[in-house]
């Protein structure tokens, strides 16, 4: 483990924005985690678990400790006839561990490709894409309670899942440390090719018989057209959640605006499509100064090279008057505002 003063956490966050930790802690063991967390110099400063930082914005600097979580490792702890039962760590990189399960015929992860981030933000948020959420194969988690130091074993029913929610952004928010994941995988895959264009991209790659790699590959294919790479341009992903609407606002707003992006839901509201919302009031390709919006998802805030979390907020309030004004909805932000 290694802790310095004054940090810079421009490369720990995919944004790119230039704050700083008053300490920044590297814990590769669990221990590390629990002996810092037991350090009388910490223990009445902030603290702060930094992943992959694809999920944050930085609006100041953090006047406290900064802990990296790096756990490492990933082993398959059961199997049976039809499923795999993998555990990996917190700190491992979200894709290629993706790639991992792939390279072994583990189903159930494909979808989820090229999602930026660590495995410990994976349950956390509920990371989901292309008609997958993680909640479909999770079986169960290891967390560091950070009061006690004490380690919890989390079931899918104890994690409350929701849309890009969890009990871990609620009611047990900054109470605990996710140490692992264990996912429930397919040996025998059931694919799920039916949400957004990936039919359409295995039909464009030519693909005849279809695999677990063939829907990864499509996924990445579409996510490479559509979103920008943060080691090329600073982005966070999709920066707000797609609202939920009740039916009858729904059919007020498909009556005045007939092309509205929706789709419905099993409790019988509507789900808008955030990024055609924002889109149609103007913002696609907007840009001030070094803080603007992606060219080809309106739904994705970028950092053109030296914008500070500040502006890149303020736009971002801009977007949900305007939203707001416009369509009578109100976005919430997906991104957490530091």
């Amino acid at each position: 483990m290694t802790v310095t003063a004054n940090q810079p956490l421009k490369h720990f966050n995919t944004f790119g924005i230039d704050a700083q930790a008053a300490w920044l802690a590297h814990c590769t063991e669990v221990s590390e985690i629990q002996q810092i967390l037991s350090d009388k110099n910490f223990t009445q400063v902030p603290l702060l678990v930094l992943g992959g930082g694809s999920n944050i914005l930085f609006t100041q600097n953090w006047n406290g400790l900064v802990l990296r979580n790096e756990l490492k490792g990933i082993t398959v702890i059961a199997e049976g006839d039809n499923h795999v039962y993998v555990k990996a760590m917190a700190g491992e990189p979200w894709h290629p561990f993706v790639q991992w399960c792939i390279g072994r015929g583990y189903g159930g992860l494909e979808n989820l490709s090229l999602i930026p981030g660590l495995v410990g933000a994976s349950p956390m948020q509920n990371i989901g894409a292309y008609g997958v959420e993680i909640k479909d194969v999770f079986h169960e988690l290891e967390a560091m309670c950070i009061a006690d130091r004490s380690m919890v074993t989390f079931s899918a029913a104890d994690c409350a899942f929701g849309y890009r929610e969890s009990v871990f952004k609620r009611t047990l928010k900054n109470q605990y440390i996710i140490t692992s994941v264990t996912y429930r995988l397919h040996k025998k895959p059931s694919f799920n090719t039916t949400y957004g264009a990936i039919e359409q991209e295995l039909e464009r790659m030519g693909v005849k018989d279809l695999s677990i790699q063939a829907i990864s590959q499509a996924v990445i294919n579409i996510r490479t057209s559509k979103l920008p790479d943060p080691t090329v341009i600073g982005n966070a992903g999709s920066f707000f959640k797609n609202p939920e609407v009740p039916p009858t606002q729904y059919q007020i707003l498909k009556s005045a605006f007939p092309t509205i992006s929706a789709y419905a839901l099993a409790n019988g509201n509507y789900k808008l499509a955030a990024g055609w919302l924002i889109e149609q009031c103007g913002w696609k390709g907007f840009r001030k100064g070094e803080a603007g919006v992606h060219d080809k998802q309106a739904l994705v805030l970028v950092n053109h090279g030296q914008a500070t979390g500040s502006e890149i907020y303020a736009l971002s309030s801009d977007i949900l008057d305007s939203v707001q004004q416009k369509f009578g909805v109100i976005l919430e932000r997906e991104v957490n505002i530091i």
